[in-house]
Parts: C-alpha cells; structure tokens; sequence
C-alpha cells in the first residue's frame, strides 16, 4: 500500500462521474453481511434471500459463513475462523454474548435474526435514507485499486479502517452429512478475502493504493473501527 500523488488524487475522485467501470459508491449504498453455515438446519432460508439482495443496486450482500458449526457432521468449506471473529466482535461491540446463524448485519449495527425479508427490507430502507457521512470512489487499473476517500459535510473526526473484501459471485454444494444432509445448495456471494488496508481520520481527504488478484468482485468498505458503522462503500463488479 502506498499514497498516491497529487495528480491521481484528483483522478480517483472523479472517478464517480467520469469512469466507465461498473461502480457502485457511498450514496444510498447499504452493506448486508450474513453470517451463515453449511451445517446449519435453519440457514437455507437466509442463503436464498440473498437472492432477492444482490439484485438490489443499492446493497451490496455478502455470505460468510462461520466454522463452529462444523462439528456437527458436515465441514462449511467456505468457513473461516476470521468470520467468526468478526461476528463475535460484532456481538462483543453490541453488547451481547453469543453468536448465532443466520444473522443478519445492517450497515455494520443493526440486526435480523434468521430470514426475515420484510423486516430486513425496512432496515435497509432507513440506512438508505440516511444522512451520507462520506463518498469512496474507487477504480481497478490492471492488479492495482485507486482509492478515494472524501468526507462529506463538515465531516466527523473519528478512527475508521478502510477494508478490501473479495467474493465469489455464486458456488453450489451437494451437502451429504449434517443437518442439512441431502441437500444441494447455492450460495450467492460468498466472501474469500478480507484483509484491512488502510485507516482514516473521517475529515481529510485522502487516496491510497492496494494490489489486487484475479478478476473477481471487489469491495471496499469505510467502517468505524470495533467493528462499528460502515458509513461508506463501493463494488466493483
């Protein structure tokens, strides 16, 4: 990672208005994580909502699915302890002390136990009617991210971590032990990568750079650190 010059500073800002790579940025962008599992009876009503979200231009739906179901006769392959930190961190940061599968995370602070479409719907229709605290606007250039970070209003000061996120758009799985044995089922963006590249202040504008493999989607997200709020995010399909 390093800073950008001047030069494409003012590139990577314009880039919301002036590049032709598919992007979604911060206004009315609303982050949905669920966290789920393979082994988890109760899950594939969530899995297939997901459907429904990553239709949706202004939500950006990511599957992660957890491992302290696996040992109940059926390994998630797509499980990774980090997923299950960071809901624990979620629940630590909200006060609670358990985790649980299918749930929902909102913008990084609120929730929706198990599959609840009209619920969830009203949840993510407040966070899009919400007041925008900051732009990122972001461009691929070959293995490299152009990153632009822009407060907007008076700003508010505070420590945010600027995070990359990758997903596979969707992978299906014949399940043959578990609870869910017998079933075949198809998970519709489920995060592969995850790694923090970087920090803001919340009132300067800044740019910044990070490597990139493969062509899959592409997410960075703006998030208040705890885990707290995302106040911003783009995609690059």
């Amino acid at each position: 990672m390093r800073m950008l010059e001047p030069v494409v500073l003012s590139l990577a800002l314009a880039i919301g208005a002036a590049v032709a790579t598919p992007l979604r940025a911060g206004e009315k962008t609303v982050v949905v994580e669920l966290f789920t599992s393979q082994g988890c009876s109760s899950c594939p009503p969530a899995d297939a909502l997901m459907e429904k979200l990553v239709a949706k231009d202004h939500v950006i739906a990511l599957s992660l699915h957890v491992d302290y179901w696996d040992y109940i006769g059926w390994k998630d392959r797509f499980a990774d302890p980090a997923y299950t930190a960071r809901q624990k961190a979620y629940a630590r940061s909200s006060g609670r002390n358990m985790v649980y599968t299918p749930q929902m995370i909102v913008n990084g602070i609120d929730q929706v136990v198990g599959a609840k479409p009209m619920e969830l719907a009203d949840v993510i229709t407040a966070h899009a009617g919400a007041e925008r605290r900051a732009e990122v606007m972001v461009e691929r250039d070959g293995d490299r991210l152009r990153i632009g970070l822009l407060p907007l209003g008076e700003g508010r000061g505070g420590a945010y971590v600027l995070q990359l996120v990758r997903y596979t758009d969707e992978r299906t799985v014949k399940i043959t032990r578990g609870e869910n044995a017998g079933q075949t089922i198809t998970y519709l963006h489920v995060v592969d990568g995850w790694e923090t590249i970087g920090d803001w202040d919340g009132v300067s504008v800044k740019s910044i750079e990070a490597r990139i493999d493969g062509d899959r989607p592409a997410v960075i997200l703006v998030q208040e650190q705890g885990p707290g709020q995302i106040i911003a995010a783009a995609e690059l399909d």
